[in-house]
């Protein structure tokens, strides 16, 4: 997966290569994040429901639901892998990945990615903290325009108008979702092959 941060590369040879991050421009971050800001988290969790998916086409669920990651590094900052479990059972086209994370704080948090048939899109989050808790999204309006808004902050980097401070914090929080993401497929793998054989 290329992102934008390679954006000076292809610009020297005529291409111009663009990862969107309109996760980051949606209502209901814009609001997560304020509730969030300047809270001390005690423990949080986030499930992602929606119809099946094919991984061979979209991906491992890490990669494929890495938006979902995105919003928990956002609020919480750089995250750690305590361990990570994929439930499938093909037959049914169903699929859940667990994984659960830790912040720099030793907070715990819980990251569920649950698909399959009659199981419709939706994000059902708990973050609870020292002053409070918050529990599921309130409806806080429609999303407009977020790839328009996303087309406009990347011309805003082409022209130069992003300091080299907000596009290294950019490319650090990328390359560290990516980082985590490869890290739950490798440890869900290893658990899978670590399994015995039924006979």
């Amino acid at each position: 997966m290329m992102t934008a941060f390679f954006t000076p590369i292809f610009v020297m040879t005529g291409k111009v290569l663009h990862e969107e991050h309109v996760e980051l421009l949606m209502e209901e971050f814009a609001f997560l994040k304020k509730e969030v800001v300047g809270k001390d988290l005690l423990k949080g969790s986030l499930l992602f429901t929606a119809g099946p998916l094919e991984e061979e086409r979209f991906g491992f669920p890490a990669f494929s639901g890495i938006s979902r990651l995105t919003w928990l590094v956002s609020l919480f900052g750089e995250l750690s892998l305590i361990s990570a479990t994929l439930e499938e059972r093909k037959e049914d086209q169903h699929m859940k990945m667990t994984v659960c994370l830790e912040t720099e704080n030793k907070r715990p948090l819980t990251w569920i990615e649950e698909k399959g048939p009659g199981l419709k899109r939706n994000r059902h989050l708990s973050f609870h903290f020292k002053s409070g808790s918050l529990e599921n999204m309130p409806n806080v309006g429609v999303n407009k325009n977020i790839f328009l808004k996303d087309q406009n902050i990347f011309v805003q980097k082409l022209l130069g108008q992003f300091s080299e401070k907000e596009l290294a914090a950019e490319k650090k929080r990328i390359l560290h979702c990516l980082w985590l993401a490869e890290e739950i497929q490798k440890y869900c793998y290893s658990k899978k092959s670590s399994e015995p054989l039924g006979f």
